[in-house]
């Protein structure tokens, strides 16, 4: 995988590029967030992995203008901070991994091959509807009748898998593993969270109502 690194300690730098590239990755390296976020969206890679911390611009917000650009890059957070609501802040951000410092290399190193193994994201064209939804993918825009409705990166990509399964009642652990592509155990919050921002956006105020939950098992975008 061609994987860009964005981290400012220098000797962790050394240590992982030469780990990956002894796995046969190719390594670009960026010691900062305006470097590394131009990098990102200048280039052509496969995963990039993210210091939160860093001194210019923190990953957060590395992550969120990333997003925000449009770039679907699966990204790694690294970071000293551990709590839940900082893994929870990082994945709201659009990462879509977490991994606390220190961290051991073989566990870095076993998520790189996870991520090299996932099927690659589809940059789909067209249009999704349901209803008088629409969602326009190349224009990353949503309508609900004539009103467009304004969705942050995590809001559409949600929408996006709920629309492409219109019908079928998805669970929660369905929904964390394609959008945010991973299986968070205990964060099942973050997905509730998501679908009551979405539900305000796109049914209130609008007949026929579009998400539904079926207790028990999830949700459902659907007519009724």
């Amino acid at each position: 995988m061609h994987i860009l690194l964005i981290e400012d300690e220098l000797g962790l730098c050394r240590l992982l590029r030469r780990a990956l590239e002894a796995s046969r990755h190719v390594v670009d390296v960026a010691p900062e967030g305006e470097v590394g976020l131009a990098a990102a969206l200048g280039g052509d890679y496969d995963l990039i992995l993210l210091d939160l911390g860093l001194p210019d611009m923190d990953g957060l917000e590395v992550c969120q203008r990333l997003r925000a650009a449009g770039s679907g890059t699966p990204v790694l957070m690294l970071t000293a901070r551990d709590e839940v609501e900082d893994r929870v802040a990082g994945l709201d951000a659009g990462a879509e991994d977490y991994l606390g410092k220190p961290f051991a290399l073989a566990e870095l190193l076993a998520r790189v091959r996870a991520f090299a193994r996932r099927p690659p994201l589809r940059h789909s064209t067209g249009e999704l509807c349901l209803a008088d939804l629409t969602l326009d993918v190349a224009a990353h825009q949503a309508r609900r009748g004539d009103r467009v409705i304004a969705l942050s990166a995590k809001e559409f990509t949600l929408l996006e898998y709920l629309l492409r399964h219109a019908g079928q009642v998805l669970t929660r652990q369905q929904i964390l593993a394609h959008v945010w592509r991973y299986d968070y155990d205990g964060l099942d919050r973050a997905v509730d969270t998501y679908i009551h921002y979405l539900r305000d956006k796109i049914d209130v105020g609008a007949s026929p109502r579009l998400l539904h939950t079926v207790r028990g098992i999830g949700y459902v975008l659907r007519a009724e």
